[in-house]
């Protein structure tokens, strides 16, 4: 579950929150009745509900990448959102952009192999690019080589890697806060737990733990 608070069909007032609740659930009451109809519990959309004018902006951020004034493949686009979904460890990004890759028809051996880019033989130059950028964004921080962006330069203007950075590092914050608040696919917690020593293990380290005897 979120750590936040949902907001139900009833307490929406604001026109924009509202027009997505229909548009996405129907009559339905989101927080009574989730789902949406490509699987996800759709809980997002009723977090970011609690603020109407940062859900208008991140709704707004949708149409910019979807803008047809957009100059950038689409293909190379959605590389790097889900990229940056993987390395953010956001399922939700991940999975919902995967889907999208597959619109796209981008083929199931180039999706399945996003996660480990560099050794896969599938990808063209292009391609490889992106996604080395899309690391250096959402994995370095924004350190980037310049070797990077002269092979960027090789097909793109300058309008069309502003264009893939914002949106890339877009879809990086998007994965951080579904991970953060633990909305979609990201309702899990944490997997990096100690496992418990054996019984009555009781070793200030485990150099120092006593050695098992040879038979």
């Amino acid at each position: 579950m979120p750590v936040l608070r949902q907001v139900p069909r009833s307490e929406v007032t604001d026109e924009i929150v509202l027009a997505y609740y229909q548009r996405l659930f129907g009559d339905r009451d989101p927080v009574a009745e989730p789902g949406t109809a490509t699987g996800t519990p759709g809980d997002w959309w009723t977090i970011y509900a609690l603020s109407p004018d940062i859900f208008k902006h991140a709704v707004d951020g949708f149409a910019v990448y979807r803008n047809p004034a957009r100059s950038i493949d689409p293909v190379l686009r959605e590389l790097g959102q889900t990229r940056a979904g993987w390395v953010k460890g956001s399922q939700f990004v991940f999975s919902q952009h995967c889907k999208s890759l597959r619109g796209l028809g981008v083929s199931e051996e180039k999706i399945a192999s996003i996660a480990h880019w560099q050794v896969a033989d599938c990808y063209n130059d292009q391609e490889r690019a992106v996604l080395a950028y899309a690391d250096c964004l959402s994995q370095a921080n924004g350190r980037v080589p310049t070797a990077v962006f002269d092979k960027l330069k090789t097909f793109w203007n300058d309008e069309q890697i502003f264009e893939f950075t914002y949106i890339t590092c877009l879809y990086d914050m998007h994965a951080v806060i579904t991970r953060a608040l633990r909305m979609e696919f990201d309702a899990r917690e944490d997997p990096i737990v100690e496992v418990a020593a054996p019984e009555g293990f009781d070793a200030a380290d485990f150099l120092s733990a006593p050695r098992s005897k040879p038979e």
